[in-house]
């Protein structure tokens, strides 16, 4: 039995599929107003509640005798300033010196693990959509965007240690947008306006804790980045997850655009 903690997008639903492959019962606790409603048709059993209701959390986990748990999907960083915290949750914020994602959801392990609840690293399940080191389309990086590539992602790992966000977008070896709470298909839509064939980099924090806020690739990302212009992009092998991978390269492909991992 897996108790899944489901935020939006579909890393959710791609990771309750993968899951149940190997023959897990899959129980989701999804968001309202962040969780696809299509979870409830993949899932073996949904229960819904609202962000900030971390004693209904408890209660649930328990109720389903889970003591394995994993998270999948992201909250709207915006949203959580207007999250109403329950008693429990409230405590738990209040004892935090750093209220930024990491401090938080690391914290929140924390507290279930004392009631005998463990996270599993959320990429769990997903070994295909993985990337090894290599280029992965047909379009190679040039000399120049080489030369981007490892600015991009020396820059993007600084930012990351601040926990600001995961993705840089460069040209020229400059930086031209930073991720923060936006997300990063905002952050490329902001460096389009600037400029066009520029370079985006996504990688993980430098202690990158695999449950929670792992960096996420998929095929909104690439439809984005040829919105935008952008003509390359490089992602941190080993850690980072392209979801429906053979979806992503395919539209890649068909659009002239690098995807590397390094």
């Amino acid at each position: 039995m897996l108790g899944l903690i489901a935020g939006n997008g579909n890393f959710p639903l791609i990771f309750a599929k993968q899951a149940k492959k190997t023959g897990e019962s899959v129980i989701a606790i999804a968001l309202h107003d962040e969780t696809d409603k299509a979870i409830e048709q993949i899932a073996d059993k949904t229960y819904w509640i609202n962000v900030g209701q971390f004693s209904k959390l408890i209660e649930i986990l328990k109720k389903e005798n889970i003591i394995k748990c994993v998270m999948a999907g992201q909250v709207k960083h915006t949203k959580l300033f207007s999250v109403k915290p329950d008693l429990k949750a409230l405590a738990l914020l209040t004892k935090l010196k750093s209220k930024t994602a990491d401090s938080i959801l690391s914290a929140v392990c924390d507290e279930l693990k004392k009631y005998g609840i463990e996270f599993i690293p959320s990429n769990t399940y997903l070994t295909d959509f993985i990337p090894k080191k290599g280029n992965l389309t047909k379009r190679h990086p040039d000399k120049n965007q080489k030369e981007d590539i490892e600015f991009g992602l020396e820059t993007a790992k600084k930012i990351a240690q601040v926990d600001a966000g995961q993705t840089v977008c460069v040209k020229d070896q400059s930086i031209v947008a930073v991720e923060a709470m936006e997300g990063t298909d905002e952050c490329i839509k902001r460096a389009g306006i600037i400029t066009s064939d520029f370079v985006v980099a996504k990688v993980a924090r430098p202690k990158q804790d695999m449950r929670f806020d792992i960096p996420i690739i998929g095929i909104k990302t690439v439809e984005t980045i040829k919105e935008a212009g952008a003509s390359v992009l490089a992602v941190e092998s080993g850690k980072t997850l392209i979801l429906e991978i053979d979806k992503v390269i395919n539209f890649a492909n068909e659009n002239n655009i690098c995807i590397v991992a390094l």
